[in-house]
């Protein structure tokens, strides 16, 4: 079996001596390449390659960002039965997708299931939500998470290290400044009206979709990596049912419940849309400023080593 590794050698908790194990455990089990990102947007390259190449397995051990990309990379040439296996051995602060297939968070460990199942032959095929042309593996936003997303790039542009304080603090300022009279974003579901007047919303692949510190955040408790896409949305910035569901999310089970709520799980598409460009984001990674985004799920899109 052929296969390379890509690394993020900046990634938070990916450490070159950690890389030099992972290479080395992988090389005993199968014919192994090694190759370090350098840039954003490297590594859709490099799994693009590797896919073209006939390569089996692509492993990553980087942040969710860079799985992103390997995702996209991987699948350039569309769906094809004949697309490179993923496994991903988390390298980043948060790792919200390898979480959610059940991937430990300790590198070590992580290498240990990948080598386990690769014995066995053993992989799952997972769904992914698309983004108009691009693929997501856990969640995507519009509106004020977006526009968050923003302001924290801009922080460790400057050098700052993430933490979920960045967030919150990043995630207050913009709050305090925003218009909480009138939401800009439109949501529309296949079989529904369309849903007006909202502050964001976030369209997700995987529950949780992300966490404060090692609590799960949970927005659509029902959606799963092997089903459709989990819509959230919310029509009210007001402080008092804004605080109410930011409690109910932190829950256990999640689900949140309030008027001012969109909600709805294992949905096929949904389309996001404003009069303005607002903020996207994908993964994690601020896309810039758009005025409409169709969603849509991707049935068994990928086959992951797990």
């Amino acid at each position: 079996m052929r296969a390379l590794l890509i690394v993020n050698p900046h990634a938070t908790s990916t450490t070159s001596r950690r890389r030099d194990l992972l290479a080395h455990a992988l090389a005993g089990e199968v014919q192994l390449t090694v190759a370090n990102t350098t840039e954003r947007g490297h590594a859709v390259g490099l799994a693009a390659e590797a896919a073209a190449d006939g390569v089996d397995l692509v492993v990553v051990h980087a942040g969710d960002g860079t799985v992103n990309e390997a995702v996209n990379g991987l699948l350039t040439r569309g769906l094809c039965d004949d697309a490179p296996m993923l496994a991903i051995v988390p390298g980043g602060s948060t790792n919200v997708f390898a979480r959610a297939l059940g991937i430990d968070a300790d590198p070590t460990q992580a290498t240990e299931q990948i080598l386990e199942a690769l014995q066995e032959k053993r992989f799952r095929r997972v769904s992914l939500g698309r983004a108009d042309d691009r693929y997501f593996t856990f969640n995507a936003g519009m509106g004020l998470d977006a526009a968050v997303v923003a302001e924290v790039e801009k922080q460790r542009a400057k050098g700052k290290t993430i933490s979920n304080g960045m967030h919150i603090r990043e995630m207050m300022k913009l709050y305090l400044r925003s218009d909480r009279s009138h939401g800009e974003l439109t949501v529309q579901l296949p079989d529904g009206e369309p849903v007006s007047g909202c502050h964001l919303a976030f369209i997700s692949n995987v529950d949780p979709w992300t966490y404060f510190g090692n609590r799960p955040v949970r927005t659509n408790p029902g959606t799963s990596p092997t089903g459709g896409l989990g819509v959230f949305a919310s029509r009210t910035l007001s402080p008092v049912p804004v605080s109410r569901v930011a409690r109910q999310l932190l829950r256990r089970k999640g689900d949140p419940q309030h008027k001012h709520l969109l909600r709805a799980d294992d949905v096929s598409e949904v389309t996001v849309s404003s009069d303005r460009p607002v903020g996207f984001q994908l993964d994690g990674d601020y896309l810039g400023e758009r005025k409409s985004v169709n969603f849509s799920s991707v049935p068994r899109a990928l086959r992951v080593v797990v």
